[in-house]
């Protein structure tokens, strides 16, 4: 699957277990007990299938605006014989179930400032958008600042959790407290193009 539709620049055995299903897996803390998930450009599927691999508790829906993608996670699926597993392909503006998710994840998609747009408004409130992010990130926090207030969220911080000895993870927490306008996400490529 990787040499037809280039999944991912890590292929490695040990850079795959490390770089992608470990990493995946150290997110896991902020998913509580039988949650609906949602992870937003889920590409080839981390961070949301490992959790769901070691959490069969969770209720997961994958989004990708590829189809080529969806096939791919529906293989995976299918393969693994996963159940409550929803794929959707969608660009994030067409989601529907705003307000709906206990937590929505997303990794290696966009700055957190565009990310925000895509992924809060489908979180209920009360739930979290789990945003996983590089060791250093304070510009970037401090750059979506507003964006997170604008769609209804709360920073409730910044976790740095060690992947090994030579990676950091940052996971940024925000809550969501409010709901988010209609009015977002914006289609047309707007959320990229004229950040919040």
């Amino acid at each position: 699957w990787n040499e037809k539709f280039n999944l991912t620049a890590i292929t490695d055995r040990e850079g795959v277990f490390v770089k992608h299903f470990a990493d995946s897996l150290l997110g896991e803390r902020y998913v509580p007990s039988g949650a609906t998930v949602l992870d937003v450009g889920a590409g080839a599927g981390f961070p949301s299938l490992p959790i769901k691999i070691v959490r069969p508790d969770v209720k997961l829906t994958l989004n990708d605006s590829l189809l080529k993608r969806i096939g791919f996670l529906n293989e995976v699926v299918s393969a693994l014989g996963l159940t409550d597993v929803e794929t959707v392909h969608a660009r994030a503006e067409d989601l529907k179930r705003r307000d709906y998710y206990d937590v929505v994840v997303s990794r290696a998609v966009a700055p957190l400032n565009i990310l925000s747009e895509y992924c809060l408004p489908f979180v209920r409130i009360g739930g979290k958008f789990v945003a996983y992010k590089a060791d250093d990130c304070a510009e970037e926090v401090a750059a979506a600042k507003n964006a997170i207030e604008t769609l209804g969220g709360k920073l409730l911080g910044v976790d740095k959790i060690a992947l090994d000895e030579n990676t950091v993870r940052s996971f940024v927490v925000v809550e969501k407290t409010k709901k988010t306008d209609k009015k977002y996400p914006r289609g047309k490529n707007l959320p990229r193009k004229s950040p919040l």
